[in-house]
């Protein structure tokens, strides 16, 4: 399965990341055996596990690993209580992203 570099500067962009040209080629290579790998466990025959299994122990398909107790919310004042940088009733945090 062989990766574009076209693909590794459009996912670059979804993550908001300038990549160099060697970052690019470095990328191209390490995402291609990632695919490559991937490719060679689809050909895994997973037959015999069951969809959805819980790895962790043997229950109900509906079983949790704790009980779902009901509790009221925090608050928007408890929640803010502790923030650096609060107004209007958000959390303000510099801008880090500019498109």
């Amino acid at each position: 399965m062989k990766i574009t570099e076209q693909e590794v500067r459009y996912v670059a962009g979804l993550a908001n990341l300038n990549l160099s040209d060697a970052e690019v080629a470095r990328f191209l290579g390490d995402l291609d055996q990632i695919l490559e790998h991937i490719g060679k466990l689809n050909e895994l025959d997973t037959g015999i596990a069951a969809p959805m299994s819980q790895v962790l122990y043997e229950a109900e398909d509906t079983a949790t690993l704790r009980p779902d107790v009901p509790v009221p919310p925090l608050g928007n004042q408890a929640a803010l209580a502790n923030a650096p940088d609060s107004g209007a009733g958000y959390f303000k945090v510099p801008q880090v992203i500019e498109r």
